[in-house]
């Protein structure tokens, strides 16, 4: 059997010469989205942080008098932005499943687009915290051996998020096995 030439291909070591690299999505609208769920729960923790923070500069400006009335106008402003971006970030959070990789598109105005192979996969973490469990959401963590990797799918339905889990630890040893 003829071996096909060497052309310096950079699409990996499986790809043919003669076969185009596969077109990954780049956006969030092209994979699997996350739960809208998610919008309460982030909305509910937005919610008691900023009361909690501008409660305590409202106190003081009881209290102590001066410009502390600024700091609670400050919180109510950035509580206006966050309540704009909670659903632009959900609607732009997505993952999909290849071959090869899972791949993962967050945020809004920093967007982020994550690809890890699963060969690369140490283990997977599933959490839920207290505004996610009562909507039976549950998040999806990557670790691999670099420590920067933020490969984090938060929103998905808790049998999701198991289902999720259990097959990409088969792929990561699937692809673990040969090393």
């Amino acid at each position: 059997m003829e071996r096909p030439p060497e052309t310096g291909n950079t699409r990996g070591r499986h790809a043919r010469a003669d076969e185009p690299a596969p077109q990954l999505p780049t956006s969030a609208k092209e994979m699997n989205p996350v739960s809208r769920k998610l919008i309460i729960a982030r909305y509910i923790s937005q919610t008691i942080w900023a009361l909690l923070i501008a409660g305590s500069f409202l106190a003081a400006q009881l209290s102590l008098g001066g410009w502390w009335w600024v700091g609670a106008a400050v919180t109510g402003a950035w509580f206006v932005f966050q309540a704009i971006m909670i659903p632009l970030r959900v609607q732009n959070t997505g993952w999909l499943e290849t071959d090869n990789e899972l791949l993962i598109s967050k945020g809004k105005i920093n967007q982020t687009f994550t690809v890890v192979p699963y060969g690369r996969i140490q283990f997977v973490d599933v959490t839920t915290g207290p505004f996610t469990r009562p909507l039976g959401l549950k998040s999806v963590s990557l670790h691999t051996a670099s420590a920067s990797t933020d490969a984090t799918i938060p929103g998905l339905a808790a049998a999701d998020a198991d289902a999720l889990r259990e097959r990409l630890a088969v792929g990561a040893r699937e692809r673990m096995s040969g090393l």
